[in-house]
């Protein structure tokens, strides 16, 4: 798991170096070929996405698949070959445009535990569909584009426009979803809904960072459409965020059986002489974790004293006189007790109690 943040990390790193984001169809493309790795790239990780996301799926699909629809859109448009093409193409990007930043509302509500109604989500659908039908309308309607001129530059081709009086409607549609993740978050962390703070600042981040180099790419001319690699930054961020919070709240859970397990032991334990403090431990799976929690819970008082027993590193002489029992009754009771906690020794027992104890305190410091 360590290693899996960690290349993740790396990747974000790597993708911030190129990170970007203009409005729609403003600017020509300049290299067809990195549009067309963007999409692979998106159908990549919406296939990613649907193999790792078990929560929150729908809307996980339809921001991954947003981003792949942008992307083929500008892929179809640097290769048009006539206005009307270019047109179509102009029209995809845009419709993976519009729903990218609902999904991504969609998802912050999720992450953040913020409660909302069911009308509102039917409300922002609408107003998606109404902002997509006017950014569509060049060449049928003279709404967000006055005059449209198909042009080649360089073997790319583009889109030349003329501003309607609706254009502004799209970046003001933008503003609105950012504005509004951004109030979400806020409100997450003074709520305290969200499992730390510091998944409310990497989501900040993601929103943020989008912010502000849109308000650059507005005041710098580029020739390629930096929205492409903008968005997946983005969605690799809530990806990102989506799996290390689910990793918490399980791990979170399981220790709380944990605690609940050894809270009972504690009434039921051998004398407070065998209670040590554990050393650290190394990575154990997930499954293993599991399997050892649920057995806890299955455990006899007689089982439980034996478990206090191994955690403290009492020796077996030390545990049949504390507990006044034979030999033949430590090795009875230990043989339960490896079968339910999915271990077949003491070592191993050990090693999973360990590593339960070293998460803890690495969740606890999180969250404080």
């Amino acid at each position: 798991m360590k290693k899996f943040y960690a290349g993740t990390a790396f990747l974000l790193l790597w993708i911030l170096s190129l990170s970007g984001c203009s409005a729609v169809g403003d600017k020509s493309g300049s290299l067809s070929v990195i549009y067309g790795a963007a999409a692979v790239l998106s159908l990549v990780l919406l296939i990613g996405c649907i193999l790792l996301v078990k929560t929150y799926r729908f809307w996980f699909t339809v921001l991954f698949s947003s981003v792949l629809v942008v992307n083929i859109g500008y892929t179809l448009l640097s290769v048009s070959t006539s206005l009307d093409m270019a047109l179509w193409a102009n029209r995809i990007a845009y419709l993976g445009s519009v729903f990218l930043p609902l999904s991504m509302l969609m998802i912050i509500l999720h992450v953040t535990n913020t409660p909302y109604k069911k009308w509102i989500l039917q409300i922002l659908v609408a107003v998606s569909v109404l902002v997509f039908l006017i950014a569509a309308s060049p060449g049928i309607l003279p709404l967000y584009s006055k005059e449209v001129t198909f042009t080649v530059v360089n073997g790319v081709s583009a889109l030349n426009k003329v501003y309607g009086p609706l254009h502004p409607l799209y970046l003001v549609y933008l503003l609105g979803y950012f504005s509004a993740i951004a109030a979400v978050i806020v409100r997450a962390n003074v709520k305290k809904t969200i499992d730390t703070a510091t998944h409310a600042v990497i989501i900040a981040i993601a929103v943020f960072v989008n912010i502000g180099v849109w308000f650059i790419e507005q005041l710098v001319a580029i020739d390629f459409e930096m929205l492409s690699i903008s968005y997946i930054i983005s969605e690799l961020f809530l990806l990102g965020v989506h799996l290390v919070m689910n990793e918490y709240r399980r791990m979170s859970q399981l220790l709380k059986q944990v605690s609940s397990a050894q809270s009972y032991a504690a009434a039921n334990t051998a004398p407070d002489a065998l209670l040590q403090t554990p050393v650290d431990a190394e990575t154990i799976a997930p499954e293993r974790v599991e399997l050892f929690v649920s057995g806890l819970n299955s455990l006899t008082p007689s089982e439980k004293n034996i478990y206090d027993a191994f955690i403290a590193r009492a020796t077996t002489k030390e545990i049949m006189a504390n507990l006044n029992i034979k030999e033949s009754t430590v090795k009875y009771h230990s043989r339960n007790l490896y079968g339910k906690l999915g271990v077949s020794s003491r070592k191993e027992l050990l090693e999973v109690h360990k590593y339960i104890q070293s998460v803890k305190t690495k969740l606890e410091d999180t969250a404080e």
